[in-house]
C-alpha cells in the first residue's frame, strides 16, 4: 500500500511543480492570473463504511484554481493601453465569438477597430456623428478617424466692462476707420458653414451717461446701415444688467441683437449670429474684456484620443474640439474561478462561472479604467520560488517512502 501512497505523493508534487512553473514562466505576462494547486486525500471504499483505524491511500489533485487578485498597474507610452483597477474583464469579439481578458495591450487596426495582439476586437457602445452613445447591445468598437465637420457660429457672447468716465461722442459720426469716433473695440473670429474664418469686430460708443451704441463689422464691412447701430445698451446707476435694444432681433431671447452678413466663400449666406453683451458692466475703471467666446469652429482632423475612467473614448481634433467616439464596457461573473481558460490571456464563460454581467466601468462590481497603463501579472515571484522549494522537498519525501517500502520488501524476500 505504501507504494501507491508514495506514487500519488510524487504525482501530486509533480503537478504542483507544473503549476508553479507555469506561474513563474508568466511572471511578466500582462493580465496573467496565477494558479494554485489544490489537493485532497484519498480513502479506499469500504463495504461497512469508514472506520476509526482507516488509513488513506494517498492524495490527488482536486483543482487548479486561478487567483483573480489585482496586479500592479504600470504606466506606458501607448495611449491605447488600458488597465482595469478593480473587478471585471474586457469583452472581446472574434468574428462574433465572445471571450474575456484582463490584458489591456490594445492597438488600432487598419479598419479603425481597437484590437489585441490576437486581432480580437474590443467591444462597447458606439457613438454617432454627434457623439451620442448607443447604449443598447455592445458592439465592436470602431474609431471614426474622418475629419470633424465645421460648425457655423450661431452666437457670440462677451463679458466686458465699459468705462463710465468716458466723454460721450456722437453715434452719427461713427467711422470704424477713425479711432476718435469710438471709445473701445473687441474682435473675435467667427466661422461660416464651410468653416471659413471671418473677423467680427464690435465698436462701443458712449452717447450719453449710461448709454452706449454698439456697431459691428464683418471682415471690415459694417453689418448695419449708418447711422443705425447693431444695438444700444442702457445702464442704471448700479452699472450692471444693461437694457439692450436691438436694431435687428434674432431668435430667442429676442433682446439679443442679430448680426447678419453676406459671404462669398460658397457657404450658406448670409451668416446670422446673435451678439450677447447683456452680462457686461459699466464701472468707473478702464475698459476690459473679461470673456469673449463664440460657438463655431472650422474642420479638424483627429489628433488623438483618451479613455476616461468610465470607459468613454474622447477624440481630440486639430481645431481644438473634442467629441465622444465610443465607450468600452466590462463584464464580470458571479464565479470568476469558473471561467474556462483558453490561453492567449483569454477566458470564456461556462456553466460554472454563470452568465456575463455587462456594464460600464465604475458601476456595480466593475472597476475603473486607467489609460496609458497595463496591469502586470499578479504572480509573486518570491513566494513561488519558496513554494518550489517546498514542492521539491515533498517530492523527495515521497520518493523516500517508496525507497523505505522497497527495503522492507527486500528484507521479507531475504527471510529464510
Amino acid at each position: 500500500m505504501s507504494f501507491q501512497q508514495g506514487l500519488s505523493g510524487l504525482n501530486a508534487a509533480s503537478k504542483q511543480l507544473e503549476v508553479i512553473g507555469n506561474n513563474v514562466s508568466n511572471a511578466n505576462t500582462v493580465g496573467f492570473k496565477q494558479s494554485r494547486a489544490e489537493f485532497a486525500d484519498v480513502f479506499a471504499n469500504s463495504l461497512t463504511g469508514g472506520g476509526a483505524t482507516q488509513i488513506g491511500i494517498g492524495t490527488k489533485l482536486s483543482n487548479v484554481a486561478q487567483q483573480f487578485t489585482q496586479g500592479n498597474i504600470t504606466s506606458t507610452n501607448n495611449s491605447l493601453d488600458i488597465a482595469i483597477n478593480g473587478g471585471g474583464f474586457f469583452r472581446m469579439s472574434n468574428n462574433g465569438a465572445i471571450t474575456y481578458s484582463r490584458n489591456g495591450q490594445f492597438q488600432m487596426d487598419k479598419f479603425g477597430y481597437i484590437v489585441d495582439a490576437s486581432n480580437k476586437r474590443l467591444t462597447g457602445y458606439a457613438a454617432d456623428a454627434s457623439g451620442t452613445l448607443s447604449t443598447g447591445a455592445p458592439a465592436e468598437l470602431n474609431i471614426n478617424t474622418s475629419d470633424l465637420q465645421p460648425s457655423a457660429t450661431a452666437a457670440v457672447t462677451g463679458l466686458i466692462n465699459l468705462d463710465s468716465r468716458n466723454t460721450p461722442l456722437s453715434a452719427a459720426l461713427f467711422n470704424p476707420a477713425d479711432p476718435t469716433t469710438y471709445h473701445n473695440s473687441t474682435a473675435i473670429t467667427a466661422f461660416d458653414s464651410l468653416g471659413n474664418a471671418h473677423t467680427l469686430q464690435s465698436f462701443f460708443v458712449k452717447t450719453a451717461p449710461g448709454a452706449w451704441s454698439v456697431f459691428t463689422t464683418a471682415d471690415g464691412t459694417l453689418t448695419t446701415t449708418m447711422p443705425t447701430p447693431t444695438a444700444t445698451m442702457t445702464f442704471t446707476g448700479t452699472g450692471t444688467s444693461p437694457t439692450v435694444t436691438s436694431a435687428v432681433t434674432g431668435p430667442a431671447p429676442a433682446s439679443l441683437p442679430l448680426v447678419s452678413f453676406p459671404v462669398t466663400t460658397g457657404a450658406t449666406t448670409p451668416v446670422p449670429m446673435t451678439l450677447d453683451y447683456s452680462g457686461s458692466t459699466q464701472f468707473g475703471s478702464n475698459f476690459s474684456v473679461n470673456s469673449l467666446t463664440q460657438d463655431g469652429f472650422t474642420s479638424g482632423r483627429l489628433a488623438g484620443f483618451n479613455t476616461g475612467a468610465d470607459g468613454t473614448i474622447v477624440g481630440r481634433y486639430t481645431n481644438g474640439q473634442s467629441k465622444t467616439l465610443g465607450q468600452l464596457v466590462l463584464a464580470n461573473f458571479t464565479n470568476p474561478n469558473g471561467l474556462q481558460s483558453l490561453g492567449g490571456n483569454a477566458w470564456s464563460e461556462s456553466a460554472t462561472s454563470g452568465p456575463a454581467l455587462v456594464g460600464t466601468p465604475n458601476t456595480g462590481s466593475l472597476g475603473v479604467l486607467q489609460a496609458s497603463s497595463v496591469e502586470d501579472s499578479n504572480v509573486d515571484l518570491t513566494a513561488e520560488l519558496v513554494n518550489m522549494i517546498t514542492a521539491q522537498r515533498v517530492y523527495q519525501a515521497n520518493a523516500q517512502t517508496i525507497k523505505t517500502q522497497d527495503q522492507v520488501l527486500q528484507t521479507l524476500v531475504n527471510l529464510r
